[in-house]
């Protein structure tokens, strides 16, 4: 398939740059065998019924964004440069690999400041990133961090403003405990624990899995026929109790959906021979039309970027002309789109 079979025309006035508030005021499309609905969030406790199981990924996402200074020397004298860092994953050596700009000012060995409790050392650079060695680790280093840092936004908003205090909450789940994602899994930014509450009194289900988002899921597809097309890396893990009931619902004829692109790729990574089990690992699973789903019986999303590989995910589960025909609809009802927008219930329609 080519490139721009996954391609559409978006209005910049429907790129949210700000969550709705409170996070379950957001309007929710539901795609299935009736066609196209138009609810709001809190309207899943009618989407979904007693028995489906809801995959959520647990990932936490760090302040991976930074804005130090080092000491420059200059023909004028010694000065201070400032230096923007975005943390991307740390590294068995103990350092972290990491955007750095300017990568090319800064010399091995030297310093980077980011705040009085937070420095780090660049140790050595290799295809395009700097790793990066800090005075703490640990607690200390999380403290550290998330006092000096700030949250990675996805390009499309950072290019709209900065971020701020607000983010810290915003953009990140409500369950989130696993810390170290450089992205939100952001379906799951639509939910607070009132709503989780009454779907379990509905009799829906949850397991929780951790895939660690990396900057990668914003990597535009640069290749005209998408089977070339080299997918990032991710490390996952599914747990031998969230594998068993995962398989425990599929075995009792009831729906397994994930909340987000995150954990669908996971669980079919995971479970990529038929049966799932406990899996810890990274992934680099490519998910386009012609993929034979094994575990996803439906998928809650958000609304995703023109030719990105999770628009050909979308498309693999529910077929290409179905996902054009759900994105015009969402477009001309004015659903806002990406990180911060507006979601969606896609089900097959033999599910």
């Amino acid at each position: 398939m080519k490139l721009r079979d996954f391609d559409f025309d978006l209005p910049d006035t429907l790129i949210a740059v700000r969550p709705a508030r409170p996070r379950t005021s957001a309007k929710l499309l539901v795609a299935d065998r009736h066609g196209i609905q138009d609810l709001w969030i809190t309207d899943l406790v009618s989407v979904l019924r007693a028995g489906d199981r809801l995959v959520l990924n647990d990932t936490k996402v760090i302040p991976a964004r930074l804005f130090g200074e080092r000491m420059r020397e200059s023909a004028d004298g010694a000065g201070l440069a400032k230096i923007e860092v975005t943390l991307l994953e740390p590294q068995v050596d103990g350092t972290w690999a990491a955007l750095i700009k300017p990568l090319r000012k800064v010399r091995d060995g030297e310093r980077i400041i980011f705040s009085q409790d937070l420095w780090a050392v660049l140790v050595h650079r290799y295809d395009g990133l700097g790793y990066l060695k800090f005075n703490v680790v640990g607690d200390d280093f999380d403290v550290a961090l998330n006092g000096a840092g700030a949250m990675p936004l996805p390009p499309y908003i950072a290019a709209k403003r900065p971020a701020d205090d607000l983010d810290k909450d915003d953009y990140q789940t409500v369950w989130a405990s696993a810390s170290g994602a450089v992205a939100a899994p952001t379906a799951s930014l639509h939910f607070e624990q009132w709503l989780l509450d009454d779907l379990a009194n509905l009799g829906v289900k949850f397991s929780f899995v951790t895939l660690h988002v990396g900057a990668g899921t914003f990597l535009p597809v640069k290749v005209d026929d998408v089977a070339d097309h080299v997918m990032h890396s991710e490390w996952g893990q599914v747990s031998a109790e969230a594998a068993s009931d995962i398989m425990a619902t599929k075995a009792a004829g009831n729906r397994v959906i994930p909340v987000g692109t995150t954990a669908c790729r996971l669980i079919e990574a995971a479970g990529a021979s038929g049966t799932l089990v406990a899996w810890e690992g990274n992934t680099d699973i490519f998910i386009m039309p012609g993929f034979e789903f094994k575990f996803t019986d439906g998928l809650m999303t958000n609304f995703h970027l023109p030719k990105s590989t999770l628009m050909m995910l979308v498309s693999a589960l529910m077929g290409t002309q179905c996902i054009k025909d759900i994105y015009a609809h969402a477009i001309a009802n004015e659903y806002r789109f990406f990180s911060y927008g507006d979601s969606s219930i896609l089900l097959p329609k033999n599910k």
